[in-house]
């Protein structure tokens, strides 16, 4: 598709559209269909969550004015995306915008709605008598029909056209039957009963809903922005021989940047001059900085430790890591299909169907068997009534308000739909190792003496008291320990940091050395009777650091990130429940492969990088596998939007977790397991409520159009239609009630 060619030969042209007044699946549907059925068109592929179209296009036959008008015309307002920082701003606009109107409508809808229900239901349940109720009933729900309702005639007239169905073509039948049916009893039958109150809140809720569904949207966009917000917004060049200070986006591939210590590094590049610590975790998820030297890279919006660096820019722009980050999020978002989808499935059979039985009902009624247009009338506008989707539309976000509130009191927010559809049929759970498997920092594991005259104490005093001078991680992981055995420390002079070997300096008149094993080798320290240890314990995937005082061996520290206690039950119940276990990491295989040894996971993939880790996440999803991925990092960010389920840690980063499907506040991750079994209830749920939605409408659609009448006599009256729409309704939210007693 990408390498197709135009019939003179030239490559396709690219169009990317940002289109407002998306709401159902169906919506894609329609400007797909009308897309696809333009001249010239080659390939169009519209992104329901980040309400984006992209297209391929003939130029020389078809204009990007005229691709626009094409979208335009089915009653949404489509954009030209020009450029991604901008788009963004212009997002978070569109998205404040839409909810303020949606906001001002609700309030303007639930000002009629609200007094007709309590005028039309709730005084006669009362037996109160409301002087001239039917024309006020009629003055109430009119604006609400036609004012609050005009995006739901627009959106049901844009399928018509388009020879389709949705969810807002049920919604203006049923309600425009019951207007309209209300209308004409109140001028020509006022002993029948009205239902003006039935489409007025019917209105009230569904924009109650669209209401709620613009706010959760929203939090794509503030992950994507809050990405891009990483990047530093300056940059310090050298050009013509002087340093100055440039915007990021003014960078080029081959400037020499110039970065300090505590700046964030601004694009990616090659140093070539200069040595320092960088912590990539932002990127990686990796806790520990890493040394970088003359060669190795660095990465855009990293954070230099300490020491200053020249580095030649290689990549700018859309083509810097950080930017692949935010294309790969925005990517894998646009291929989920929240669960609503199979109401507006369901709708597009549905919808067509009960027409048709209306409308063979009114004519068989009324032409062959001769009854009254009014009886004919009845019998048609029943048959909508009853049809009318009132538990349809309470049937997925009932579910999803309790089951989410319920995650919530257990400490685990389920953020769509798109999570309780795919967790009943999981075929793996890919782990993120540190920060997730892991605590996240370094802490000392292994203290060993070297001579019976030191102790372990002894010899944490003596590394810690050289370390307290140093911002390392690992020098903080150590100075750490001796603070949890309440170690006073000593003075050190003259102290001195060897970048990427250790530190050194003067305890008690005497050289104090702590450092890197292959570090001390090169002093021709001798530790050789430690060397069996040394190789155990970074076999193990722990780094050593050897102690030294006036070139004497005194003993080795080893540090490691350590397994969480929850992370070894989590991964047992997960594979008690027939479900794949993997652990995927940027770390080395040794040490990767350590740490899974712990947790009992066979499955390892490691030394993966930042922007390989959505790809391996789809090669797991082949043969329509479904995969959930937990993690807390941006560099999770990517493969938490491919998965099918994306499970963010709560002490991770905002990207991670607005980025997730499910957020575990408590940091415990065990509670993946409990995430699951929550989904696995709500969709159960979800699908009972889809049933009781339908059960009694379908059940009363024969019996509305009055196939039992001949026989019987029995014939389901509008009034009684309404009754078994409210039924539905009440069957549907009680049995979403008894979800709060279930445990998890």
């Amino acid at each position: 598709m990408i390498n197709e060619r135009n019939d003179d030969g030239k490559p396709p042209k690219k169009l990317n559209l940002d289109i407002t007044g998306m709401h159902c699946q169906s919506c894609v549907t329609l400007i797909t269909k009308k897309l696809q059925k333009l001249d010239g068109v080659k390939y169009c592929n519209v992104n329901f969550a980040t309400e984006k179209a992209s297209i391929e296009f003939d130029a020389s036959a078809i204009s990007e004015n005229k691709i626009i008008d094409a979208v335009n015309s089915l009653g949404y307002t489509s954009k030209i995306i020009t450029n991604e920082k901008s788009n963004i701003d212009h997002e978070t606009q569109k998205r404040k915008k839409e909810i303020k109107q949606l906001r001002n409508l609700l309030i303007f809808s639930t000002l009629f709605a609200f007094p007709a229900f309590l005028i039309g239901m709730v005084f006669m349940w009362l037996d109160i008598m409301v002087p001239y109720r039917d024309y006020i009933l009629l003055i109430l729900a009119t604006p609400v029909q036609f004012i609050v309702g005009a995006g739901i005639y627009k959106s049901a007239w844009g399928a018509l056209k388009n020879k389709t169905a949705n969810m807002d073509t049920l919604i203006a039948l049923g309600t425009s039957a019951a207007y309209f049916f209300s209308v004409y009893v109140v001028f020509f039958d006022p002993m029948q009963a009205q239902y003006f109150e039935a489409a007025a809140v019917l209105i009230t809720f569904v924009i109650l809903g669209r209401y709620l569904e613009a706010i959760a949207k929203g939090k794509t966009s503030e992950a994507i922005k809050k990405l891009m917000n990483l990047s530093p917004k300056l940059a310090i060049v050298i050009r013509d021989g002087k340093e100055m200070k440039i915007k990021v986006d003014d960078v080029v591939v081959g400037d020499i940047v110039i970065v300090k210590p505590g700046e964030k590094v601004p694009v990616d590049g090659v140093i070539i001059e200069g040595n320092s610590s960088v912590d990539e975790s932002m990127i990686t998820g990796e806790s520990m900085p890493v040394e970088k030297k003359v060669g190795d890279a660095v990465t855009g919006a990293t954070i230099n430790k300490h020491g200053a660096f020249k580095f030649k820019a290689t990549k700018v722009g859309a083509n810097t890591t950080l930017a692949q980050i935010v294309k790969l999020i925005e990517d894998a978002q646009g291929k989920k299909a929240p669960i609503q989808r199979f109401a507006d499935q369901i709708s597009a059979y549905f919808v067509p169907v009960v027409i048709i039985i209306a409308i063979l009902s009114f004519l068989v009624w009324y032409f062959v068997m001769g009854m009254e247009f009014s009886f004919a009338l009845i019998i048609a506008v029943s048959v909508l009534v009853i049809a009318c989707p009132c538990a349809l539309g309470l049937a997925t976000p009932t579910a999803i308000m309790v089951g989410t509130g319920k995650g919530a009191e257990n400490g685990i927010l389920i953020k769509g739909g798109d999570a309780l559809e795919t967790a009943h049929k999981l075929y793996a759970v890919v782990f993120d190792k540190t920060g997730t498997l892991t605590i996240g920092k370094p802490k000392v594991t292994n203290l060993i003496p070297a001579h019976n005259t030191i102790t372990e104490e002894e010899l944490i005093k003596l590394a810690a008291s050289i370390e307290q001078y140093s911002e390392h991680p690992l020098a903080q992981a150590i100075v750490a320990n001796a603070a949890e055995k309440k170690i006073k420390l000593d003075q050190v002079k003259n102290f001195k940091a060897i970048p990427g070997h250790g530190v050194e300096g003067i305890y008690k008149n005497k050289k104090l050395i702590v450092g890197k094993p292959e570090y001390m080798r090169k002093l021709n320290i001798n530790f050789s009777k430690l060397d069996n240890p040394i190789k155990e314990m970074e076999e193990d995937g722990k780094t050593v650091v050897v102690v030294s005082l006036n070139k004497k061996i005194e003993g080795i520290l080893a540090i490691a990130d350590t397994p969480r206690e929850d992370s070894i039950r989590a991964v047992k119940k997960l594979q008690e429940n027939k479900i794949r276990v993997y652990m995927l990491t940027g770390d080395n295989k040794r040490t990767a492969n350590a740490i899974a040894k712990q947790l009992g996971i066979n499955h390892v993939i490691a030394e993966v990088l930042p922007q390989d880790k959505a790809n391996k996440i789809k090669e797991l999803q082949r043969n329509k596998r479904k995969v959930a991925m937990v993690g807390d990092g941006i560099n999770d960010a990517p493969a938490l939007a491919q998965a099918d389920i994306g499970i963010a840690i709560g002490s991770g980063t905002d990207v991670a977790m607005e980025t997730g499907n499910v957020v575990l506040m408590k940091n415990n991750t065990y509670d993946v397991v409990r995430a699951i079994k929550l989904s696995k209830i709500t969709i159960r749920k979800i699908k009972q409520n889809m049933f009781w939605a339908l059960f009694y409408n379908s059940l009363g659609i024969p019996i509305a159009a009055g196939l039992l009448y001949p026989y019987t006599g029995w014939l389901l009256s509008p009034i009684i239609a309404g009754g078994a729409m409210a039924l539905s309704s009440v069957s549907v939210v009680v049995n979403t009630l008894l979800m709060k007693r279930t445990k998890i």
